[in-house]
């Protein structure tokens, strides 16, 4: 008797054990929300970003209609674009959609000017008045062509110094303009026009 109670008393043991793969499920689980809390937490918020959210709630209690156009749509456009594989995750990509709106406005603008509508004029300039209070306190540079040109110029220089081949100059040029920590970082740049002076002074 004293056997047979010793036995089950050790299967009813057992049993209350976890398993080895209930153990190692418990613990990825566990890893993974460990995981998603500290990405979270260290996702960073653009600056200007961080402004455009605090001036909404602002907005919000002045009840400054005009802003809070501008900021509803700025906002709810970064949120979008998080959904995405392009997130906005700098101040000069936020600067780009800015920008982007405010040729919405002024197209808004032309077609209530055809249309003789004095009251819907009005609104989209004073929006894009806002639009350009922002970009202009977000600290982000805007080159021209000549700016560039002289960045291209000089980062070929060094390429070639460095004996890249020519015919990779092209591209690597490129590269090398738009890395991180490279010399457009924090600026604006017409990445088109960019590419187009690039193969020109690299022919």
């Amino acid at each position: 008797m004293a056997s047979t109670i010793s036995t089950q008393a050790l299967r009813r043991l057992a049993s209350s054990q976890p398993t080895r793969s209930a153990f190692r499920a418990s613990s990825a689980s566990t890893g993974l929300q460990i995981s998603r809390l500290y990405s979270s937490e260290t996702t960073q918020v653009p600056p200007l970003l961080a402004k455009l959210k605090g001036d909404l709630k602002t907005a919000m209690r002045a009840k400054d209609t005009a802003r809070l156009g501008v900021l509803r749509a700025v906002i709810s456009a970064t949120n979008n674009a998080a959904k995405t594989s392009t997130p906005i995750t700098t101040d000069v990509q936020l600067v780009q959609l800015l920008r982007k709106t405010a040729r919405g406005n002024q197209e808004a603008a032309q077609e209530a000017r055809a249309a003789g509508r004095e009251d819907l004029i009005e609104k989209e300039e004073t929006q894009i008045k806002i639009i350009d209070g922002y970009i202009a306190e977000s600290g982000v540079g805007t080159l021209g062509k000549e700016e560039m040109q002289a960045l291209v110029e000089k980062v070929i220089s060094d390429a070639q110094s460095e004996g890249v081949d020519e015919k990779r100059l092209s591209g690597e040029v490129m590269k090398r303009l738009m890395a991180k920590g490279g010399p457009l970082e924090g600026k604006e740049v017409d990445r088109n026009e960019l590419a187009q002076i690039a193969k020109e002074l690299t022919k």
